[in-house]
C-alpha cells in the first residue's frame, strides 16, 4: 500500500485501555483492525538533520506488515498536520540496510499495541495506542471530524495533545528524573 497526503491528528490521554475501548464503543466506533504489536524505529543523520527540521523517517513493523514512512515538518495549531508518505515493503532487513547506506542511523525506538477503529458511516480513524508510558486515543481525519469525535468521546479541546510519541516519552522521563533511552516494553541495550 502506498499513501501520500496530509495527516491531521491529535492524541488524547485515557486512564486505561479498557476506558478507551468503552469510550469508543459509546461513541459508535467499531474495530476496523485488530490489536497488533508495533515496533517503530526512527532514523536520522548523525547530525540529527531530520529531527532539527521537524521531519521523521521511520520503519514500522506491525505484525507482518512493514511500512517505511516519511513525515514532513508539522504545522501545529489545535491539531497537528504534516505531509506523510508511506510505503508498505516486503521486509525490514533490506530497507534498514538501504537507509543505513544512505547515511541514516537508528536514533529512537518505540513500541505500542495499536487497535484501529472507524465510526460508521465514515470520516476519520481512531486508534487505541497502548504504550509503555500510558494509553492514548489518536484521532486522524479532517479537523471538523476530529473535533466532533473528540466531543463524542467526552474530551475538550484543552485535552488535545499534538506531541509525538518521542516528545511524550522524553517529557515522561523528565518528570520522573529518568535518563531517556527508548520507549520499549523491555529495556534493551
Amino acid at each position: 500500500m502506498t499513501s501520500i497526503g496530509i495527516e491531521t491528528e491529535i492524541k488524547l490521554a485515557v486512564a486505561s485501555a479498557a476506558a478507551g475501548r468503552a469510550a469508543l464503543r459509546r461513541a459508535g466506533f467499531r474495530v476496523s483492525k485488530r490489536r497488533v504489536f508495533e515496533r517503530n524505529t526512527v532514523f536520522d543523520t548523525p547530525a540529527r538533520t531530520l529531527g532539527k527540521a521537524g521531519c521523521l523517517l521511520r520503519i514500522r513493523r506491525a505484525g507482518r506488515v512493514v511500512t517505511l514512512t516519511y513525515k514532513g515538518p508539522p504545522d501545529v495549531s489545535r491539531h497537528k498536520s504534516r505531509e506523510e508518505v508511506e510505503q508498505e515493503i516486503a521486509g525490514a532487513r533490506a530497507i534498514t540496510a538501504i537507509v543505513g547506506r544512505l547515511g541514516f542511523e537508528p536514533v529512537f525506538r518505540y513500541e505500542k499495541y495499536r487497535t484501529e477503529y472507524r465510526q460508521p458511516p465514515g470520516g476519520g480513524m481512531a486508534t487505541l495506542d497502548e504504550t509503555p508510558i500510558g494509553v492514548y486515543l489518536e484521532l486522524e481525519g479532517a479537523p471538523r471530524w476530529i473535533d466532533r469525535a473528540a466531543r463524542q468521546l467526552g474530551f475538550t479541546e484543552s485535552q488535545y495533545i499534538t506531541a509525538s510519541y518521542a516528545g511524550l516519552y522524553f517529557a515522561w522521563c523528565g518528570r520522573r528524573g529518568i535518563e531517556p533511552s527508548h520507549m520499549v516494553y523491555r529495556n534493551e541495550a
